[in-house]
Protein backbone atom coordinates (compact mmCIF):
# COMPACT_ATOMS: atom_id res chain seq x y z
CA UNK A 1 0.00 0.00 0.00
CA UNK A 2 1.59 3.22 -1.11
CA UNK A 3 0.70 6.56 1.18
CA UNK A 4 0.77 9.95 -0.84
CA UNK A 5 3.01 12.72 1.08
CA UNK A 6 1.02 16.29 -0.32
CA UNK A 7 1.86 19.87 0.59
CA UNK A 8 -0.36 20.85 3.35
CA UNK A 9 -2.16 24.21 4.01
CA UNK A 10 -0.20 26.84 5.57
CA UNK A 11 -2.24 29.88 6.03
CA UNK A 12 -4.36 32.45 4.26
CA UNK A 13 -2.49 34.06 0.65
CA UNK A 14 0.00 31.18 0.61
CA UNK A 15 -0.48 28.96 -2.15
CA UNK A 16 2.75 27.48 -3.02
CA UNK A 17 6.36 26.73 -1.15
CA UNK A 18 9.67 25.82 -2.37
CA UNK A 19 11.47 22.32 -1.09
CA UNK A 20 14.53 23.98 0.82
CA UNK A 21 15.62 20.38 1.60
CA UNK A 22 14.85 16.48 1.53
CA UNK A 23 15.72 15.50 5.17
CA UNK A 24 15.70 11.46 3.57
CA UNK A 25 16.80 9.85 0.32
CA UNK A 26 14.97 8.90 -1.83
CA UNK A 27 14.42 4.95 -0.94
CA UNK A 28 15.03 5.38 2.62
CA UNK A 29 13.50 3.65 5.16
CA UNK A 30 11.35 6.15 7.02
CA UNK A 31 9.25 6.23 10.10
CA UNK A 32 5.83 7.62 11.47
CA UNK A 33 6.38 11.42 12.45
CA UNK A 34 10.18 11.53 10.99
CA UNK A 35 10.62 14.66 9.13
CA UNK A 36 11.32 14.01 6.04
CA UNK A 37 11.54 17.13 3.91
CA UNK A 38 12.18 21.30 4.61
CA UNK A 39 9.34 23.26 3.29
CA UNK A 40 10.05 27.22 2.74
CA UNK A 41 7.01 29.46 2.24
CA UNK A 42 7.14 33.44 1.96
CA UNK A 43 6.18 33.19 6.08
CA UNK A 44 7.95 30.35 7.40
CA UNK A 45 10.18 27.58 7.24
CA UNK A 46 8.79 24.08 8.60
CA UNK A 47 9.56 20.20 8.78
CA UNK A 48 6.97 18.28 6.62
CA UNK A 49 7.44 14.63 8.85
CA UNK A 50 6.13 11.08 7.87
CA UNK A 51 2.33 10.01 8.34
CA UNK A 52 3.18 6.42 8.19
CA UNK A 53 6.29 4.08 8.19
CA UNK A 54 7.80 2.50 4.80
CA UNK A 55 9.94 3.46 2.34
CA UNK A 56 10.26 7.17 1.07
CA UNK A 57 9.83 7.29 -2.99
CA UNK A 58 10.72 11.43 -4.04
CA UNK A 59 8.79 12.59 -6.80
CA UNK A 60 9.71 16.13 -6.44
CA UNK A 61 13.08 17.69 -6.18
CA UNK A 62 14.69 19.55 -4.00
CA UNK A 63 14.66 23.59 -5.14
CA UNK A 64 11.24 23.15 -6.73
CA UNK A 65 7.97 25.12 -6.34
CA UNK A 66 5.48 22.98 -5.30
CA UNK A 67 1.85 23.83 -4.71
CA UNK A 68 -0.46 23.51 -1.58
CA UNK A 69 -1.92 19.62 -1.86
CA UNK A 70 0.93 18.92 -4.54
CA UNK A 71 1.58 15.02 -4.00
CA UNK A 72 5.62 15.80 -3.49
CA UNK A 73 6.99 11.95 -2.66
CA UNK A 74 4.88 8.42 -1.48
CA UNK A 75 5.98 6.13 1.01
CA UNK A 76 5.42 2.39 0.40
CA UNK A 77 4.25 0.72 3.84
CA UNK A 78 5.37 -2.45 4.79
CA UNK A 79 9.49 -0.86 4.46
CA UNK A 80 9.35 0.48 8.08
CA UNK A 81 12.39 1.66 9.47
CA UNK A 82 13.91 0.59 12.39
CA UNK A 83 13.93 2.42 15.70
CA UNK A 84 17.82 2.16 15.81
CA UNK A 85 20.25 3.84 13.16
CA UNK A 86 23.85 2.42 12.51
CA UNK A 87 26.17 3.91 14.14
CA UNK A 88 28.27 5.54 11.40
CA UNK A 89 25.32 6.74 9.67
CA UNK A 90 24.61 10.65 9.39
CA UNK A 91 21.84 12.81 11.19
CA UNK A 92 19.09 13.12 8.46
CA UNK A 93 20.02 16.93 8.58
CA UNK A 94 23.43 16.83 7.97
CA UNK A 95 22.87 14.22 4.92
CA UNK A 96 20.53 16.61 3.18
CA UNK A 97 23.03 19.10 3.42
CA UNK A 98 25.62 17.10 2.21
CA UNK A 99 23.09 16.12 -0.50
CA UNK A 100 22.09 19.61 -1.98
CA UNK A 101 25.01 21.61 -0.74
CA UNK A 102 27.55 22.43 -4.09
CA UNK A 103 31.03 20.63 -4.23
CA UNK A 104 33.93 22.82 -3.07
CA UNK A 105 36.82 22.47 -5.91
CA UNK A 106 39.02 19.79 -4.79
CA UNK A 107 42.58 21.35 -2.98
CA UNK A 108 46.08 20.71 -4.95
CA UNK A 109 47.39 17.19 -4.34
CA UNK A 110 50.10 17.80 -1.85
CA UNK A 111 52.68 15.47 -1.38
CA UNK A 112 52.04 12.80 1.28
CA UNK A 113 53.86 13.96 4.57
CA UNK A 114 55.67 11.26 6.29
CA UNK A 115 54.36 8.72 8.80
CA UNK A 116 55.57 9.02 11.67
CA UNK A 117 54.72 5.94 13.25
CA UNK A 118 55.95 4.07 9.78
CA UNK A 119 59.24 4.09 10.60
CA UNK A 120 61.34 2.95 13.99
CA UNK A 121 62.81 6.43 13.67
CA UNK A 122 64.50 7.79 16.96
CA UNK A 123 61.91 10.04 18.98
CA UNK A 124 64.97 13.14 17.71
CA UNK A 125 65.27 12.40 14.28
CA UNK A 126 61.72 12.41 13.89
CA UNK A 127 61.31 15.92 15.62
CA UNK A 128 63.44 16.96 13.19
CA UNK A 129 61.29 15.47 10.11
CA UNK A 130 58.84 17.44 11.49
CA UNK A 131 60.86 20.24 12.13
CA UNK A 132 61.86 20.78 8.56
CA UNK A 133 58.56 19.74 7.24
CA UNK A 134 56.76 22.94 9.57
CA UNK A 135 59.44 25.00 8.02
CA UNK A 136 59.27 24.45 4.12
CA UNK A 137 54.94 24.68 4.48
CA UNK A 138 55.69 28.08 6.14
CA UNK A 139 58.02 29.40 2.82
CA UNK A 140 56.00 27.68 0.86
CA UNK A 141 53.07 29.91 2.05
CA UNK A 142 54.95 33.24 2.19
CA UNK A 143 55.19 32.49 -1.28
CA UNK A 144 51.99 32.05 -2.40
CA UNK A 145 50.21 35.51 -3.88
CA UNK A 146 47.09 36.37 -2.05
CA UNK A 147 44.11 36.29 -4.17
CA UNK A 148 42.77 39.75 -6.02
CA UNK A 149 39.32 40.56 -3.92
CA UNK A 150 36.32 40.34 -6.54
CA UNK A 151 34.09 43.13 -7.52
CA UNK A 152 30.98 41.23 -6.93
CA UNK A 153 30.06 37.95 -5.16
CA UNK A 154 26.43 36.32 -6.96
CA UNK A 155 24.43 33.94 -4.72
CA UNK A 156 21.52 32.56 -5.56
CA UNK A 157 18.28 33.83 -3.50
CA UNK A 158 17.10 31.58 -0.48
CA UNK A 159 13.78 29.86 -1.71
CA UNK A 160 12.49 31.65 1.61
CA UNK A 161 13.96 35.10 0.18
CA UNK A 162 12.45 34.45 -3.54
CA UNK A 163 9.12 33.56 -2.05
CA UNK A 164 9.17 36.87 0.11
CA UNK A 165 10.07 39.00 -3.14
CA UNK A 166 7.41 37.90 -5.32
CA UNK A 167 4.59 38.19 -1.70
CA UNK A 168 5.91 41.94 -1.63
CA UNK A 169 5.26 42.61 -5.64
CA UNK A 170 2.47 40.81 -5.68
CA UNK A 171 1.02 43.18 -2.51
CA UNK A 172 2.40 46.66 -4.75
CA UNK A 173 0.42 44.71 -7.62
CA UNK A 174 -3.21 44.04 -6.13
CA UNK A 175 -3.25 46.53 -3.66
CA UNK A 176 -4.07 50.07 -4.03
CA UNK A 177 -1.23 51.38 -1.38
CA UNK A 178 -1.69 54.69 0.19
CA UNK A 179 -0.26 55.43 3.31
CA UNK A 180 -0.68 58.52 5.86
CA UNK A 181 1.51 60.25 8.12
CA UNK A 182 0.91 61.29 12.11
CA UNK A 183 3.24 61.66 14.99
CA UNK A 184 2.85 60.93 18.73
CA UNK A 185 4.29 62.28 21.43
CA UNK A 186 5.51 58.98 23.89
CA UNK A 187 5.86 61.56 27.09
CA UNK A 188 2.78 59.27 28.45
CA UNK A 189 3.60 56.18 27.65
CA UNK A 190 7.66 56.57 28.74
CA UNK A 191 6.28 58.35 32.27
CA UNK A 192 3.92 55.15 33.15
CA UNK A 193 6.50 52.33 31.94
CA UNK A 194 9.06 54.48 34.18
CA UNK A 195 6.30 54.64 37.15
CA UNK A 196 5.02 51.29 36.82
CA UNK A 197 7.66 49.12 35.10
CA UNK A 198 9.44 47.99 37.98
CA UNK A 199 6.53 46.77 39.83
CA UNK A 200 4.96 45.01 36.90
CA UNK A 201 8.00 43.31 36.40
CA UNK A 202 7.68 42.13 40.03
CA UNK A 203 4.34 41.30 39.75
CA UNK A 204 4.43 39.50 36.25
CA UNK A 205 7.93 38.37 35.38
CA UNK A 206 7.93 40.30 32.56
CA UNK A 207 9.16 44.05 31.32
CA UNK A 208 6.84 46.31 30.32
CA UNK A 209 7.74 47.62 26.55
CA UNK A 210 6.32 49.76 23.92
CA UNK A 211 4.75 47.03 21.55
CA UNK A 212 1.40 46.13 24.18
CA UNK A 213 0.24 50.06 23.98
CA UNK A 214 0.34 49.96 20.51
CA UNK A 215 -1.30 46.62 20.40
CA UNK A 216 -3.81 48.09 22.66
CA UNK A 217 -3.77 50.99 20.75
CA UNK A 218 -4.60 49.45 17.69
CA UNK A 219 -7.13 47.29 18.88
CA UNK A 220 -9.38 49.83 20.07
CA UNK A 221 -8.66 51.77 16.85
CA UNK A 222 -10.48 48.76 14.55
CA UNK A 223 -13.23 49.24 17.10
CA UNK A 224 -13.65 52.75 16.56
CA UNK A 225 -12.67 52.19 12.52
CA UNK A 226 -14.27 48.78 11.85
CA UNK A 227 -14.20 49.50 7.98
CA UNK A 228 -10.67 48.63 8.30
CA UNK A 229 -11.21 45.45 10.12
CA UNK A 230 -11.35 43.70 6.25
CA UNK A 231 -10.52 41.76 3.87
CA UNK A 232 -10.82 41.83 0.09
CA UNK A 233 -11.61 37.63 -1.46
CA UNK A 234 -12.62 37.90 -4.98
CA UNK A 235 -15.24 40.29 -5.40
CA UNK A 236 -16.02 40.01 -1.63
CA UNK A 237 -15.53 41.89 0.86
CA UNK A 238 -15.28 40.38 3.92
CA UNK A 239 -15.60 41.79 7.90
CA UNK A 240 -14.03 40.61 10.50
CA UNK A 241 -14.93 40.90 13.75
CA UNK A 242 -12.11 39.49 15.81
CA UNK A 243 -8.92 40.78 16.39
CA UNK A 244 -5.97 38.72 15.52
CA UNK A 245 -2.86 41.06 15.46
CA UNK A 246 0.40 40.53 13.67
CA UNK A 247 3.38 41.82 14.88
CA UNK A 248 6.44 42.04 12.21
CA UNK A 249 9.37 40.19 13.32
CA UNK A 250 13.23 40.59 11.79
CA UNK A 251 15.08 36.99 11.48
CA UNK A 252 17.82 35.91 10.06
CA UNK A 253 16.06 34.12 7.53
CA UNK A 254 13.69 37.13 6.57
CA UNK A 255 10.56 39.11 8.24
CA UNK A 256 8.01 37.21 9.70
CA UNK A 257 4.11 37.79 11.10
CA UNK A 258 3.91 36.03 14.31
CA UNK A 259 0.52 36.83 15.35
CA UNK A 260 -1.17 37.82 18.63
CA UNK A 261 -4.44 35.68 18.97
CA UNK A 262 -7.62 37.46 20.55
CA UNK A 263 -5.81 40.81 21.48
CA UNK A 264 -8.66 42.33 23.21
CA UNK A 265 -8.97 39.90 25.78
CA UNK A 266 -5.84 40.13 26.68
CA UNK A 267 -3.85 41.88 29.33
CA UNK A 268 -0.81 44.03 28.58
CA UNK A 269 1.00 41.06 30.84
CA UNK A 270 -0.15 38.49 28.65
CA UNK A 271 0.55 40.34 25.70
CA UNK A 272 4.00 41.27 26.56
CA UNK A 273 4.23 37.22 27.02
CA UNK A 274 3.12 36.49 23.85
CA UNK A 275 5.58 38.67 22.62
CA UNK A 276 8.68 37.62 23.75
CA UNK A 277 7.48 33.97 23.09
CA UNK A 278 7.42 34.53 19.84
CA UNK A 279 10.58 36.28 19.73
CA UNK A 280 12.39 33.32 21.53
CA UNK A 281 10.59 31.05 18.54
CA UNK A 282 11.93 33.28 16.04
CA UNK A 283 15.68 33.15 17.62
CA UNK A 284 15.53 29.56 17.81
CA UNK A 285 13.65 29.27 14.49
CA UNK A 286 10.75 27.50 16.17
CA UNK A 287 8.17 29.50 14.69
CA UNK A 288 5.32 27.31 12.89
CA UNK A 289 3.00 28.19 10.42
CA UNK A 290 -0.16 28.77 12.70
CA UNK A 291 1.67 30.96 14.87
CA UNK A 292 1.70 33.52 11.44
CA UNK A 293 -1.75 33.22 9.94
CA UNK A 294 -5.17 34.61 10.31
CA UNK A 295 -3.86 38.21 11.19
CA UNK A 296 -6.39 41.12 10.66
CA UNK A 297 -3.93 43.86 11.22
CA UNK A 298 0.33 44.18 11.42
CA UNK A 299 1.89 46.70 13.38
CA UNK A 300 5.95 46.37 12.30
CA UNK A 301 8.69 48.65 14.26
CA UNK A 302 11.32 49.84 12.36
CA UNK A 303 12.14 52.07 14.82
CA UNK A 304 14.56 49.36 16.88
CA UNK A 305 16.39 49.60 13.84
CA UNK A 306 17.15 53.77 14.06
CA UNK A 307 13.79 54.13 11.29
CA UNK A 308 12.87 57.87 11.65
CA UNK A 309 10.06 57.04 8.90
CA UNK A 310 8.53 54.45 6.38
CA UNK A 311 6.14 53.34 4.04
CA UNK A 312 5.00 49.72 5.28
CA UNK A 313 3.73 47.36 2.92
CA UNK A 314 0.37 46.00 2.99
CA UNK A 315 0.33 41.68 4.30
CA UNK A 316 -1.89 40.75 2.26
CA UNK A 317 -4.84 39.74 2.46
CA UNK A 318 -5.46 42.58 5.18
CA UNK A 319 -6.16 46.05 4.64
CA UNK A 320 -4.23 47.77 6.91
CA UNK A 321 -0.45 48.35 8.57
CA UNK A 322 1.01 50.57 11.17
CA UNK A 323 4.96 51.61 11.33
CA UNK A 324 6.20 52.57 13.82
CA UNK A 325 9.55 54.49 13.89
CA UNK A 326 12.20 55.69 16.26
CA UNK A 327 11.46 57.82 19.31
CA UNK A 328 13.16 61.13 18.59
CA UNK A 329 13.18 64.43 21.33
CA UNK A 330 11.98 67.65 19.05
CA UNK A 331 11.18 70.71 19.54
CA UNK A 332 6.83 70.89 19.59
CA UNK A 333 4.54 73.61 20.45
CA UNK A 334 2.34 72.70 24.05
CA UNK A 335 -0.05 75.33 24.59
CA UNK A 336 1.84 78.01 22.36
CA UNK A 337 5.17 77.02 24.04
CA UNK A 338 8.21 75.48 22.19
CA UNK A 339 9.03 72.02 24.52
CA UNK A 340 11.33 69.05 23.97
CA UNK A 341 9.30 66.16 23.86
CA UNK A 342 10.33 62.48 22.70
CA UNK A 343 8.06 62.27 19.28
CA UNK A 344 7.29 59.07 17.27
CA UNK A 345 6.36 59.46 13.39
CA UNK A 346 3.25 56.96 12.87
CA UNK A 347 2.81 55.87 9.00
CA UNK A 348 -0.27 54.04 8.13
CA UNK A 349 -0.37 52.08 5.27
CA UNK A 350 -3.81 50.74 3.91
CA UNK A 351 -5.94 49.05 1.05
CA UNK A 352 -7.51 51.80 -1.06
CA UNK A 353 -9.79 50.20 -2.93
CA UNK A 354 -11.54 49.23 0.26
CA UNK A 355 -10.55 51.59 3.10
CA UNK A 356 -11.03 55.83 2.31
CA UNK A 357 -8.90 58.39 3.03
CA UNK A 358 -11.26 59.50 5.91
CA UNK A 359 -11.44 56.14 7.43
CA UNK A 360 -7.91 55.59 7.45
CA UNK A 361 -7.01 59.00 9.37
CA UNK A 362 -9.14 58.47 11.44
CA UNK A 363 -8.08 55.09 12.33
CA UNK A 364 -4.34 56.60 12.58
CA UNK A 365 -5.76 59.56 15.29
CA UNK A 366 -7.55 57.33 17.04
CA UNK A 367 -4.14 55.31 17.50
CA UNK A 368 -2.40 58.74 18.87
CA UNK A 369 -4.69 59.68 21.02
CA UNK A 370 -4.82 56.29 22.77
CA UNK A 371 -0.90 56.79 22.60
CA UNK A 372 -0.49 60.09 23.91
CA UNK A 373 -3.51 59.09 26.92
CA UNK A 374 -2.89 55.87 27.95
CA UNK A 375 -5.31 55.70 30.76
CA UNK A 376 -7.64 55.84 27.36
CA UNK A 377 -6.38 52.07 27.26
CA UNK A 378 -7.29 51.06 30.56
CA UNK A 379 -10.27 52.75 31.00
CA UNK A 380 -11.10 51.98 27.32
CA UNK A 381 -12.42 55.54 26.06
Amino acid sequence: MSLEVKIPAVGESVTSGVISAWLKNDGDAVSKGEAILTLDTDKVSTEITADAAGTLRIKAAAGAEVKIGEVVATIEEGGAATASQPAEAKPAKEAAKAKTAPKPEQPAKQEPKPALAATPAPVAETAVAVAAANESLAVISENIAPQETERVTRKRLSPLRRKIAAQLVMAQHTAAILTTFNEADMSGVMALRKAMGEDFQKQHGIKLGFMSFFIKAVVAALKAVPQVNVRVEGEDLVQNHFYDIGVAVGTERGLMVPVVRDAHRKSFAELERDLAGFAVKAREGKIGLDDLSGGVFTISNGGIYGSLLSTPILNPPQSGILGMHKIQERPVVVNGAIVVRPMMYLAMSYDHRVVDGREAVTFLVRVKEAIEQPSRLLLEV
